[in-house]
């Protein structure tokens, strides 16, 4: 193995994430890499709770696939790397993500702060186009709580104060199908000004 390949865990070696990451991409698909990558480089900085810290930055784990060649599952490995991005919480934020991509939706940054006049974030949307001031809220179990609903009202009265157009996604909209999904944050990005290009006859 390479230098970067392995790391000492109370005196024993043991593969690197990074190491780890790359020996998965020859069973996994990509999708799956993604949600791993995602998970591997999330960090964020937020005015509310603690920060997180990468477990591999992002530019890191670049570095470490560019320095490799010829390796069982590589190819499909880059192609999930270039889909990683910073700051998602969570697996299905991350699906989520690809999915709305997939149909071919405007780009939603994670974790997207949605700011007032004087540029303080009043809420941190789980994926954000700040283009067409849209964004979207994947809602798991712990959404039905009756504290995180009272918290979740106080969040939707902001973000519409804010004039952002939000879609909430839960696991009932994401058993409907793709189509379903897209459907609902296609309307709120039309609201914002996006207009779909047409399909090709």
């Amino acid at each position: 193995m390479d230098e970067g390949d392995v790391v000492m865990l109370d005196g024993v070696a043991v593969t690197s994430l990074a190491r780890t990451w790359l020996d998965l991409a020859s069973i996994f698909a990509v999708e799956d890499l993604v949600v791993i990558g995602d998970f591997l480089v999330s960090e964020h900085r937020r005015n509310f709770g603690p920060p997180r810290k990468a477990k591999v930055p992002l530019a890191e784990l670049r570095r470490y696939v560019e320095s490799k060649s010829s390796l069982p599952g590589l190819a499909r490995l880059r192609k999930a790397l270039a889909l990683v991005r910073v700051g998602v919480d969570s697996p299905p934020e991350t699906r989520l993500r690809l999915m709305l991509q997939r149909a071919g939706l405007p780009e939603f940054r994670p974790n997207y702060p949605l700011c007032d006049d004087s540029g303080y974030p009043k809420v941190w949307a789980d994926l954000g186009c700040p283009e067409f001031r849209t964004c979207v809220e994947y809602e798991g179990e712990h959404h039905l709580t009756p504290e995180q609903q009272s918290s979740d009202h106080d969040r939707d009265f902001m973000t519409l104060s804010l004039q952002w157009h939000q879609a909430k996604i839960n696991k009932t909209d994401i058993k409907r199908g793709e189509g379903h999904v897209v459907g609902k944050v296609s309307r709120m990005l039309t609201l914002g000004g996006w207009t779909p290009e047409p399909r090709a006859a």
